[in-house]
């Protein structure tokens, strides 16, 4: 969205390029908050922390790669927001439409997606151990029991 009023204001048009760069950005920024709710369901289901706790917890675990994926993406992009010569016009929309769509997304999907994940997740109860899997570790245990050098 934040992309699209860059282009009204002027800085390009919206065309092939742009609306390339449109899908582009969605993609990634769609990317960053699937892994944040995933990472929060899965806190929810195997640590049982409820949806505050789990997406608190995911956003700080995401920060660092989300921030270095956009970081990239802008520093790759700085290029194109320069460019001169034949096609530098196309380069330019493609690259603002990015730039300013990452640069909004990213602080979207680090602090408007969890508050809107505590309303609408559902609760995930936490996964049941079974009883194989107890055994198999009591198997673990006595294979590094049986492995360790007697002294």
């Amino acid at each position: 969205m934040w992309c699209l009023i860059a282009l009204a204001w002027g800085a390009a048009t919206l065309n092939i390029y742009s609306q390339v760069g449109l899908i582009t950005l969605i993609g990634l920024i769609t990317k960053h908050g699937i892994l944040i709710c995933e990472v929060a369901k899965e806190a929810q289901l195997n640590h049982k922390k409820n949806r505050m706790d789990a997406v608190m917890e995911a956003a700080m675990v995401r920060l660092r790669p989300i921030l270095m994926t956009t970081g990239a993406m802008i520093a790759g992009l700085i290029p194109l927001l320069y460019a001169s010569g034949a096609g530098a016009a196309q380069r330019f929309s493609i690259g603002i439409v990015i730039v300013a769509g990452l640069a909004i997304g990213t602080l979207f999907t680090l602090f408007v997606l969890p508050v809107i994940y505590t309303y609408i997740a559902s609760e995930h109860k936490p996964l049941p151990v079974f009883v194989e899997d107890e055994e198999l570790e009591a198997l673990a245990k006595a294979d590094e029991y049986r492995s360790k050098p007697q002294s």
